[in-house]
C-alpha cells in the first residue's frame, strides 16, 4: 500500500509539474507570437502611411521622435526602412494594378507580388500571413493597397528561441521529477511508519485476542456440561464466535495489504470454480427465504489463486444473502467480454440511500444504528483487496430503484 501511495504521489507530482511546464511554454509561445505579429503590423502601418514606402518623417531628429512611452520610441529608428524587407501593390478603384513597389526586396518579382496581393484580397482579411509575409490591406488615394512585410527571419528567430526555451523547460522538468522521485520516500515516510504501526497493532491485537477468546469458548463448554444449556451461555458463545471471526478477518485483511504477499497462481477454470463456490450458498439462500440464480458462461480460463477466488465469491454471495430483501432474488453472472466480468446483484429496497463509493471502506456500515445483521463492515474490504491482488477492479452500482450490484473486472 505504501509503495502504491509513493507511486501515486510521484504520478500526481509529475502530471502537475508537466502541466505547469506545458502551460508556461504555451504562454511564452503565445506572447512571443503576439509580439512578433504586433511588431510586423507596426511596420506595415508605417509603410501604408507612406502609400507603399516608409514615410520620410522617420529621422533621428529629437523633435521628430515619438513622445516618451510610445511603443514606437525604441522600435522605429532611422535604420528601420533600410533593414525592413517589404513590397507593396496598389490597385485603382476598378480593381486593376496601378503600382508595384518591389525595390525594398530582392526575392520577389512584380509578377509574384501581384499574385500575392490578389490572393490576399480574395480572402478579405485586413491583416494576416501569406507564407512568410505579414500583410495589411489599406486604402489609398487610388483605391486599395496591400503591403507585405517579410517575416521569415522573425519566424526563424522565434522558432530558435522557442526551441531553446522548450529544451530549458524540459530540462528543468526532468530535474524536478528526479528530485520528486528521490524525495518521495521521505515524503511518505511518516505515513509509512504510521501504517506499519497500525498493521503491527492489528496483528498483535489479533494474536493477543485469540488466546482469551479460545479460553472463553473452552470454559463455556465446561460450564455448559456442569450447568446445562441456557440462554446466557448461548449468547456468550455466539458473541465469542463473532469476535473470533472478526479478529480473523482483521488479521487476514492486514496480511492482504502486504504487497509482497505471494499468491498461489495457477491456470484454472474460473467457470467451474465460481459454480462450485456459489453452489454452497444455494441452500443458505433458500433457508433465508431468498432465491439464488446462477448464469455462468462455461470454459472461462483465468490465472489466479483459487482459494482467494473462492473467498471472493463467498464474500459477495454472503453479503448478498444478508442484505437481500425478504423473498428477493440474487443473481450471479460470469461472462467473458473484452475482460472477464463477474456480477452479483440482489434486490435491496434501500439501495437509493446507500453511499456506493463507501461500501468498500473498512468497517463502513449502511446501518447507522450499528444493529447486528451478521456483518462487520469488513468483508467488502477483503473482496477489494483480493481483486486488487489480481490486478482487477471491483465497483458497486445501482441497477434500478430496488437492485444493487457488484461488478468485478478481471
Amino acid at each position: 500500500m505504501i509503495y502504491k501511495l509513493q507511486r501515486k504521489f510521484i504520478w500526481i507530482s509529475a502530471v502537475s509539474v508537466l502541466s505547469v511546464i506545458v502551460l508556461v511554454f504555451l504562454m511564452i509561445c503565445f506572447l512571443n507570437v503576439f509580439s512578433m505579429n504586433r511588431n510586423l503590423d507596426i511596420l506595415a502601418d508605417k509603410v501604408s502611411e507612406g502609400g507603399g514606402r516608409f514615410p520620410s518623417a522617420v529621422n533621428p531628429m529629437p523633435e521628430k521622435r515619438p513622445p516618451a512611452g510610445d511603443r514606437e520610441e525604441n522600435f522605429i529608428t532611422p535604420e528601420t526602412p533600410f533593414a525592413t524587407r517589404h513590397f507593396t501593390v496598389l490597385f485603382n478603384s476598378a480593381g486593376e494594378v496601378e503600382k508595384v513597389h518591389t525595390e525594398s526586396i530582392a526575392s520577389i518579382t512584380e509578377e509574384s507580388a501581384i499574385e500575392y496581393a490578389k490572393s490576399v484580397l480574395s480572402e478579405k482579411k485586413m491583416r494576416g500571413w501569406q507564407e512568410n509575409y505579414r500583410y495589411k490591406i489599406f486604402s489609398s488615394n487610388m483605391g486599395q493597397g496591400v503591403v507585405f512585410i517579410d517575416g521569415g527571419m522573425s519566424r526563424a528567430s522565434l522558432l530558435q528561441s522557442m526551441t531553446i526555451a522548450g529544451a530549458v523547460l524540459l530540462s528543468c522538468a526532468a530535474l524536478v521529477l528526479l528530485l520528486i522521485v528521490l524525495l518521495s520516500k521521505h515524503v511518505v515516510k511518516p505515513i509509512a511508519d504510521s501504517y506499519e504501526k497500525q498493521k503491527q497493532f492489528v496483528t498483535d491485537a489479533g494474536h493477543e485476542l485469540k488466546t482469551p477468546l479460545t479460553l472463553i469458548l473452552a470454559n463455556l463448554d465446561i460450564a455448559e456440561s456442569e450447568l446445562g444449556k441456557n440462554e446466557w451461555l448461548e449468547d456468550i458463545r455466539a458473541e465469542g464466535h463473532r469476535m473470533t471471526a472478526l479478529v480473523n478477518q482483521m488479521v487476514a485483511l492486514s496480511r492482504m495489504d502486504e504487497e509482497k504477499t505471494q499468491m498461489q497462481l495457477a491456470d484454472l477454470s474460473l467457470s467451474d470454480t465460481v459454480a462450485d463456490a456459489a453452489s454452497e450458498f444455494c441452500a443458505f439462500a433458500e433457508r433465508a427465504g431468498k432465491k439464488l440464480r446462477l448464469d455462468i458462461e462455461p470454459q472461462i480460463m483465468y490465472r489466479a489463486d483459487e482459494a482467494l477466488m473462492r473467498r471472493l465469491i463467498a464474500i459477495l454471495l454472503d453479503n448478498a444473502v444478508k442484505y437481500c430483501d425478504d423473498g428477493g432474488e440474487i443473481v450471479l453472472k460470469l461472462a467473458r467480454h473484452r475482460r472477464i466480468v463477474l456480477t452479483v446483484e440482489n434486490t435491496y429496497a434501500g439501495v437509493s440511500d446507500l453511499k456506493l463509493d463507501c461500501l468498500f471502506d473498512r468497517f463502513y456500515r449502511a446501518d447507522k444504528a450499528r444493529t447486528y445483521t451478521g456483518g462487520y463492515g469488513i468483508g467488502l474490504s477483503i473482496a477489494k483487496a483480493i481483486v486488487s491482488q489480481h490486478k482487477g477492479e471491483i465497483l458497486a452500482y445501482q441497477r434500478d430503484e430496488k437492485t444493487i450490484g457488484f461488478k468485478v473486472l478481471l
